[in-house]
């Protein structure tokens, strides 16, 4: 996900989005611990398409407070 794209959503659809690479991530870490899978990199990919996320959000929220 890039932060062009993620700059374009409301701030309504970064929460949902979130809230869906949140359980993402947990649900990989649960399939790497269970060894049905041996590929660490999604779940890096992931955490930080989530900071990306949070940052932009946080920003937008900023703004509209300001």
């Amino acid at each position: 996900m890039k932060v062009i794209e993620i700059r374009k959503m409301p701030v309504n659809e970064l929460i949902k989005t979130s809230n869906v690479l949140r359980d993402e991530i947990i649900d990989s870490k649960k399939r790497v611990h269970m060894g049905e899978t041996t590929n660490n990199r999604i779940i890096r990919k992931k955490r930080k398409d989530l900071a990306r996320v949070l940052t932009v959000m946080r920003e937008q929220l900023e703004k509209e407070n300001a």
